[in-house]
């Protein structure tokens, strides 16, 4: 599959297969998030794989809409250092490794969905996150309950127009 195909086909989801994860593939996810680019190439990231169900349901109880993590093969946790001058780019750059996470799985047929960390606190605890590090980002992996459906583009009206989106020039 080429990039263009995996953002083309790329979608939430949120069942997995009973399965675990491939070794060959997990690692080939987690160097997908270690090759991201990052701002001033400060690679501020560090992630937390996570396999175990208990550890998953734990996780999956500290966000709304987060069911998707009890069920999956496995979660990466997106940790950055603690708040500072430099916080936006140290969330810009996690999204970029997570976006480069779910695209390696997409060409390979793993299924993904992010999800937000609401108490940061008993996520610290729970992981034994350093305190000068913080989450708020997860990114639930697996084979898809519905590995055709996961498969196939997304339909018209899934996103928005292009020319709602690009401005040319200025507003």
């Amino acid at each position: 599959m080429n990039v263009w195909d995996a953002i083309q086909s790329k979608r939430a989801i949120r069942q997995f297969r009973d399965e675990p994860l491939q070794p060959a593939h997990i690692d080939r996810i987690l160097n997908a998030g270690r090759r991201s680019q990052s701002s001033k190439n400060s690679q501020p990231w560090h992630f937390i794989a996570v396999q175990d169900r208990a550890r998953l349901a734990q996780i999956a109880e500290l966000g709304a809409g987060m069911g998707h993590v009890a069920g999956a093969a496995l979660c990466v946790v997106i940790v950055v250092p603690t708040q500072n001058e430099r916080t936006l780019w140290h969330f810009f750059d996690a999204g970029q490794s997570a976006a480069y996470m779910q695209l390696a799985g997409t060409e390979i047929g793993i299924g993904s969905c992010l999800g937000t960390i609401y108490q940061p606190d008993k996520a610290r605890v729970l992981l034994g996150i350093p305190a000068d590090f913080q989450t708020r980002l997860v990114i639930s992996f697996g084979y898809p309950v519905d590995s055709a459906a996961a498969s196939q583009p997304l339909q018209a009206g899934g996103r928005r127009r292009i020319d709602d989106v690009v401005h040319w020039e200025t507003w």
